[in-house]
């Protein structure tokens, strides 16, 4: 009898073929795409008005300051910081006028942007431009400033002189009377000035001023948009006042 015949089969198969095009399709497909970004260059001056006061009378580092955007910032023709969106920051400086001389000083860094849509992102600008209703003024690097009063200061001085003068000369009836009345009430108001500090810097509720962005900032295309330009608080802006002396020596 023949032995039957064994067919042996081959294990090597070859794979089929695969598409190049369905490939890359799968790959690209499961590759997370990159966000696109919208950028604000920095330089860029966004618009803010103040909702809490801030003076150098109570203010001290670490306290909160809260704003909010007074007119859109629109980039390419497209609004990307409606107005009405929220600013928040913190005092870094407060200092208080001396007796003789130096001027009240508050220095601010403004660090999140709260958009109307809740996105919030890290931002870092320096405040310019401040609308306070005093004279307050602020410098290049952020600091605001308050007035020096020098005016007052030689006012009280020229009252209280011609007070003394007056009183000297008609207690006594002489020159020599006006003339030692006149210097001791130049003495009292020296010592009034002296006693006193100058103008606080003051920030009141409603104070306007610009954030000036430090650095680039970088917003998600995907969660910038707006169809409108927003709307701010009704919120009246300080009315305007004149430097005043503290009263208090402390």
């Amino acid at each position: 009898m023949r032995a039957p015949s064994v067919v042996q089969q081959s294990t090597n198969r070859t794979p089929p073929a695969q598409d190049p095009g369905e490939t890359s399709a799968t790959k690209a497909a499961t590759q997370p795409a990159a966000s696109a970004t919208i950028e604000v260059p920095s330089g860029t001056h966004i618009p803010l008005i103040l909702h809490n006061a801030i003076s150098t009378r109570s203010a001290h580092p670490g306290d909160p300051v809260y704003f909010e955007t007074v007119f859109p910032v629109i980039e390419n023709g497209k609004v990307v910081i409606p107005a009405g969106s929220y600013v928040s920051g913190e005092v870094t400086e407060a200092k208080r006028p001396g007796r003789i001389k130096g001027r009240g000083e508050i220095r601010i860094k403004l660090t999140t942007l709260i958009l109307p849509n809740a996105y919030t992102v890290s931002l870092t600008a320096a405040p310019g431009n401040a609308g306070t209703g005093g004279n307050e003024t602020t410098d290049n690097e952020g600091k605001i400033k308050g007035d020096t009063d020098k005016g007052s200061d030689a006012g009280t001085v020229i009252k209280s002189t011609a007070a003394g003068a007056g009183i000297g000369g008609l207690a006594t009836a002489s020159p020599k009377g006006a003339g030692i009345g006149a210097g001791v009430g130049a003495a009292v108001g020296l010592a009034s000035v002296l006693m006193t500090r100058g103008p606080e810097a003051e920030l009141p509720r409603g104070t306007t001023l610009e954030a000036i962005l430090d650095h680039p900032l970088r917003l998600d295309a995907s969660k910038v948009q707006f169809t409108g330009p927003g709307q701010a608080s009704s919120l009246p802006g300080p009315p305007n006042r004149e430097p005043q002396r503290s009263k208090a020596p402390f």
